[in-house]
């Protein structure tokens, strides 16, 4: 379809400002890490590396850094062995009520965080007593496992969809059995979608507020809510600034990975 010369225009502009809109404002963030200013005044009067010292001295935000790197880590761990297990039972075999279960499965990355939230913290309530355990870590690791899940799930599943099963069956009907099957054949087939949706499953781990607020209980921050408990305190704010141009610059290398993956070719390339 050839659009003419006013439509491209129009195309383009639209795409400049959404673009814009999007990134504008997380380089304001990245600028205002280092304004001497420390009310951000607009234009910066100069360059500074104090807020980032400060930061990097700040016991509450490595704190709360290494939460949320522990919560992540454990987090796609349990979605990197579910999400794939699923994946692999939906797209393989046939079975009653596999639609539902995948449909399950999607469901809780649609679902709004504060929905999600209530119903992990009523849920927790009811089942941690009992048990002599309390909101923590742990919860953090559970709540953030069930929509990570989702992303591994989805590239697992559309990687499968993509190659044949006749790959497995040739390599069983030479010989290999199926730990040999898996290792040789399916494991290289599939290997950059398990790890493009680890990297997705971290990013989306290491990023969570909402559902983190509802689960974590009084003992644990993560650095988003260290962000966010820390905005109405004004001698924060620079070092606040600092902290989330981390985020953004730490939250960019997963998604990069991960679209690096996702771009490999449908028989699995070998990293």
């Amino acid at each position: 379809m050839r659009l003419s010369r006013t439509a491209r225009i129009l195309l383009r502009t639209a795409a400049a400002l959404g673009i814009a809109a999007i990134y504008l404002p997380l380089l304001l963030v990245l600028v205002n890490s280092v304004n001497p200013d420390r009310a951000f005044g607009w234009p910066p009067s100069g360059v500074t590396g104090r807020w980032w010292d400060d930061a990097w001295h700040s016991a509450g935000a490595r704190s709360a850094l290494w939460v949320s790197v522990r919560a992540g880590l454990g987090a796609t761990a349990v979605a990197l062995v579910l999400g794939t297990l699923v994946a692999f039972a939906v797209q393989r075999y046939a079975f009653f009520g596999r639609q539902t279960l995948s449909f399950l499965v999607v469901l809780p990355i649609a679902l709004p965080g504060v929905v999600t939230g209530i119903a992990l913290n009523s849920a927790f309530r009811s089942v941690l007593p009992p048990l002599g355990l309390g909101f923590g870590l742990l919860t953090v690791i559970i709540a953030h496992a069930t929509f990570c899940v989702v992303v591994v799930f989805n590239n697992v599943v559309a990687r499968l969809r993509r190659v044949s099963g006749s790959y497995e069956e040739a390599a069983m009907d030479l010989g290999a059995g199926p730990f040999q099957t898996f290792r040789d054949v399916t494991w290289p087939l599939v290997r950059s979608a398990v790890l493009a949706g680890g990297l997705l499953a971290f990013a989306l781990s290491f990023d969570e507020i909402v559902v983190t607020t509802f689960t974590a209980g009084a003992g644990v921050q993560t650095l988003p809510v260290w962000i966010f408990g820390n905005l109405a305190r004004p001698q924060q704010a620079p070092v606040v600034n600092v902290v989330a141009a981390v985020l953004v610059l730490l939250s960019v290398i997963p998604v990069y990975g991960a679209q690096r993956l996702s771009g490999d070719t449908a028989t699995g390339g070998r990293i």
